[in-house]
C-alpha cells in the first residue's frame, strides 16, 4: 500500500528544481546507462523512482530495501554497483523518451533526467556518375548520392588543375532523419556520406580525373599545357632515378669483381 501511495504522490507532484535534461543517442538493440550521483540523494528520503515519460515506472527504491524493478522492465534493467543508477538493455524505437530519476523527501526533487533517442543504423549509400560533359577547357561531372529513402545530386566542374562543386557542399535530411551529404576532397575524391548520431556509411570515387582526365593535348593554342609539362618532368625524373640505381648496382658489381681478383693473387 505504501508503494502505491508514494507513486501517486509523485504523479501528482511536479518536482521543483529539476536538473537539465541530458540528450543521449542509442543505436537500436544497444544498452544505455542512466546515471544518478548518489551524493545527490538526500538522507532520510521516503522513496526513489525512475520514470519514463512521466508515467511509466522502471524502478523503485525505498530506504533499507533492495531496488524493485517494475512492470514490463523486468529482465530489461541491469542494476549498477551505484545503487540508484541503472542500465536499460536492448533498446528499441519505442524506448525513445525522457527518463527521470526522482526522490521524495521533505521536498520532491529531480536528480537526473535523460532524453533518450533510439536510432536505427543508417542504410548503405551508393555514389553513381550520371553524366560527364567535357569541353575544350573544362569538364562537368554530375553524380548522385543515394540511400534507401533519399538521394541528392551535385555537379562538379574541373579544369586541368582543380575542381569546384556547384553551389558548394550539398546535404539534406532524409525521411528517417539522417544526414545525406555529397562533397569532394582536395585529393579529387568525391564523397557520399550518410550518417546520424549513432552510425554512418560512405561511398566514394577514387579520383575525379578517372572520369575527367587531364587533357594532355589541350591548350594547343598556347603551345604548352600543364599536363605536358608535368608528364615531361615526371618522365625525366624517372629516367634519372632508374639510371642512378643501375649505376650504383654496376659500381658495386665492379668493386666485388676487383676484390675477388686481388684475393686470387
Amino acid at each position: 500500500m505504501f508503494v502505491f501511495v508514494m507513486v501517486a504522490l509523485l504523479i501528482c507532484t511536479e518536482a521543483p528544481g529539476s536538473s537539465a535534461v541530458t540528450p543521449v543517442f542509442v543505436q537500436t538493440g544497444q544498452d544505455v546507462f542512466l546515471d544518478v550521483n548518489e551524493a545527490d540523494v538526500p538522507e532520510g528520503f521516503f522513496y526513489f523512482l525512475w520514470r519514463f515519460n512521466g508515467k511509466n515506472y522502471l524502478l523503485s527504491v525505498s530506504p533499507n530495501s533492495k531496488p524493485n524493478i517494475l512492470g514490463d522492465y523486468t529482465g530489461r534493467i541491469e542494476l549498477s554497483e551505484k545503487k540508484y543508477s541503472v542500465t536499460l538493455k536492448n533498446l528499441q524505437n519505442t524506448d525513445s523518451g525522457v527518463y527521470t530519476a526522482q526522490v521524495t523527501a521533505n521536498v520532491d526533487k529531480t536528480l537526473a533526467e535523460y532524453k533518450v533517442t533510439v536510432q536505427d543504423p543508417v542504410s548503405p549509400v551508393g555514389l553513381t556518375v550520371d553524366s560527364v560533359s567535357p569541353s575544350s577547357d573544362s569538364c562537368n561531372l554530375t553524380v548522385t548520392c543515394s540511400s534507401v529513402d533519399s538521394h541528392i545530386s551535385s555537379t562538379f566542374t574541373c579544369d586541368d588543375t582543380t575542381c569546384s562543386q556547384e553551389g558548394g557542399e550539398r546535404s539534406e535530411v532524409t525521411k528517417s532523419g539522417a544526414s545525406l551529404q555529397v562533397y569532394h576532397l582536395s585529393n579529387a575524391s568525391i564523397i557520399c556520406n550518410h550518417s546520424n548520431q549513432v552510425s554512418w556509411t560512405q561511398d566514394m570515387t577514387k579520383n575525379i580525373w578517372v572520369f575527367c582526365p587531364l587533357r594532355c593535348v589541350a591548350g594547343a593554342e598556347s603551345h604548352t599545357s600543364v599536363c605536358v609539362v608535368k608528364t615531361v618532368v615526371f618522365s625525366v625524373g624517372l629516367v634519372i632515378m632508374v639510371s642512378a640505381v643501375i649505376t650504383v648496382h654496376l659500381m658495386e658489381k665492379i668493386k666485388k669483381k676487383n676484390k675477388a681478383k686481388k684475393n686470387e693473387q
